[in-house]
């Protein structure tokens, strides 16, 4: 005898969302629990499963937005270099694990109440929440807050702190800069395409960019068109690049070796979340 089908109902997935896409949902979450228990990038990436490229650039998009590290890493040196977890991405663990666990009751609770004649509005309600992603291409997303504010014609000049070694700054109009609410100390978001970024040697040369940020080349992924380059900075937030074979070559650049990077101000996207 066939049976029924079954009612819809709604299947909790917590997700922290930027402007760049999601933040932390449960696959990162997966990553950073197998992180601490393999103490491995590759081990972890495998057991998520995922590709080592893929959860390298979670590990810097997570470690970029937050004030504290969720891992800390070591390339090479005498015992090979490792990752671990820190105190503060167990935390960080153990606050998803709590929500997620709450946010799935209350999931349940409201199928419960949307079951029955009015239960079309579950696939409805779907359809919404996809709507309302928010994704962007842009590679670097890094959070700061307005360290100061000056007009410049019908422009204003933005600079944020990113940490107490880094600052950033973006030429937005003054029509943006009033309808984002900016004010000094207010928490902003600079979005940045890896094609903005110019990599440099590590006594740069003289450029019209606004920003020149230095730092330690982490990862070098070459393809045949493009290779794409990541260097951290010294407090640890991540940059990524994309440049030509040939202007890598010029550049002689290696895993451990410094890098700078040069960005113009107009090049720099702000964005700030309510």
């Amino acid at each position: 005898m066939p049976t029924s089908a079954a009612a819809p109902h709604l299947v909790g997935k917590l997700s922290l969302e930027t402007a760049s896409g999601s933040f932390l949902g449960a696959t990162r979450i997966r990553l950073l629990e197998k992180i601490a228990e393999h103490g491995s990038i590759s081990q972890a990436a495998k057991a998520v499963p995922m590709s080592y490229k893929a959860a390298w650039d979670a590990i810097d998009a997570m470690n970029n937005i937050l004030d504290t590290a969720l891992v800390e890493r070591s390339v090479g040196g005498q015992h090979g270099g490792g990752t671990r977890l820190t105190d503060y991405g167990r935390k960080v663990i153990a606050m998803y694990r709590a929500m997620e666990q709450d946010y799935q009751s209350s999931l349940n609770r409201l199928s419960a109440s949307l079951d029955g004649p009015g239960r079309g509005d579950v696939p409805w309600f779907k359809s919404l929440m996809q709507r309302l992603s928010v994704q962007t291409s842009a590679r670097n997303q890094l959070a700061g807050r307005v360290a100061s504010l000056r007009s410049v014609g019908v422009n204003c000049e933005v600079r944020l702190r990113l940490d107490e070694q880094t600052e950033l700054t973006a030429i937005i109009t003054r029509e943006s800069a009033e309808l984002l609410g900016l004010q000094m100390g207010r928490e902003v978001h600079a979005l940045v395409k890896a094609q903005s970024v110019l990599l440099l040697s590590a006594a740069p040369r003289p450029t019209t960019a606004s920003n020149h940020l230095c730092g330690e080349v982490t990862r070098i992924d070459p393809s045949d068109v493009s290779t794409e380059v990541t260097l951290t900075l010294p407090g640890g937030r991540c940059l990524t690049a994309i440049v030509t074979p040939e202007h890598l070559s010029t550049l002689a650049l290696t895993v451990g070796g410094p890098v700078c990077a040069a960005i113009k101000a107009n090049d720099v996207i702000l964005a700030v979340f309510d």
